[in-house]
């Protein structure tokens, strides 16, 4: 078995801290987009207002928050009123440039943390995804290249705060909570399995951490949008660069339908493996278990927001269940449960 190169493990660790370090400040930049986009608009409101005579205000109100959205590729909610993001969530005209910096040093940090991970690999002669540490490592990679992606056909930097806030905690918990020198696969990873069977978790995990996101910012909408109906003030004025709840919904459950193909195939992967490792398919171990529940869960969301009409926030708060159940099976069932499964790399 080739030794392990400790030098190159060593970088990889720079280059992951790095990484955490570009990830915080683009953060940083996302936030400040929000906050900054929500007082612009409401500074281009209010100078409207004080133009227009007092009983003409009350006519033209709703037109003038319209044509200072328009140049921001926003809409108004026929319903409410409220300013929100397009629908079709294409780029608009006006220039964000906190979310522009955001965006270029997401895509910074992503090729810094590639590095980290690719050289983790290299050093350990593997792939880099064989514990705790390494899985969070891979997956904030793998969360931030398909945030990029889609960056790339929609507007999603509204997602960036959210998305990005994701990956600091991965890195930050990876480098924190799970650190793990590296080194070998313990026996029972040895095989090519791993490759198929985790990488696809990965891939899964991060769409799903995606749709936990929009599921959030579906809440917030959707609180905000009940609030103007019942004619009380907008106070989530950053909302304003978010499409509707109903928009945001759709994306969701879009996207939560191919999660959930893959997390199934990882189960059945899963089973595979455990019949070659073990001999047999299933034992009810802990790591097993949990994996069925997050699958019974977005089963059941698809299920009851396709059939049963499940719709709004309660198709929100099973989206944010099931995410919460991956987070728990990741985090609490790899610490504190023993079983087939414990290799999570701690001590």
């Amino acid at each position: 078995m080739p030794s392990i190169d400790e030098t190159l493990g060593q970088y990889s660790e720079l280059f992951i801290l790095l990484a955490a370090m570009t990830f915080t400040v683009a953060l940083i930049s996302f936030c400040w987009d929000l906050a900054t986009a929500s007082k612009t608009l409401q500074a281009v409101e209010d100078r409207l207002a004080r133009q227009q005579a007092p009983a003409e205000a009350a006519l033209v109100g709703a037109g003038a928050r319209n044509g200072a959205a328009a140049g921001a590729g926003s809409t108004a909610s026929a319903e409410t009123g409220l300013e929100t993001a397009g629908d079709s969530l294409d780029y608009g005209g006006r220039r964000r440039p906190a979310a522009r910096i955001g965006v270029a040093l997401a895509a910074l940090g992503t090729l810094i943390l590639a590095a980290g991970v690719i050289s983790r690999g290299i050093a350990a002669h593997r792939v880099p995804w064989g514990n705790m540490y390494e899985f969070c490592t891979t997956g904030a990679l793998v969360v931030s290249v398909v945030f990029l992606l889609a960056l790339t056909r929609k507007d999603l930097r509204f997602l960036g705060s959210f998305v990005i806030g994701l990956v600091v905690i991965m890195l930050c918990a990876a480098a924190i909570g799970f650190p793990t020198p590296v080194a070998h696969l313990v026996p029972a990873l040895q095989s090519y399995w791993l490759i198929i069977h985790v990488s696809v978790a990965v891939i899964s995990s991060s769409l799903f951490t995606l749709t936990f996101a929009m599921s959030v910012l579906q809440l917030l909408q959707s609180h905000r949008e009940a609030r103007s109906r019942a004619g009380q003030p907008d106070r989530l004025g950053f909302m304003r660069l978010v499409p509707t709840a109903l928009t945001l919904e759709n994306v969701a459950y879009r996207i939560n339908a191919v999660s959930f193909v893959l997390w199934t195939f990882t189960l059945m992967a899963g089973a595979i493996w455990a019949e070659k490792a073990w001999g047999r398919y299933w034992g009810w171990d802990t790591k097993e278990v949990w994996t069925f529940v997050i699958w019974v869960v977005y089963a059941g969301y698809l299920h009851a927001r396709a059939t049963r009409g499940w719709t709004g926030t309660r198709a929100a708060w099973l989206s944010i269940v099931g995410y919460l159940c991956v987070v728990f099976n990741f985090t609490v069932v790899n610490v504190f449960f023993s079983g087939l499964h414990s290799y999570s790399g701690l001590n």
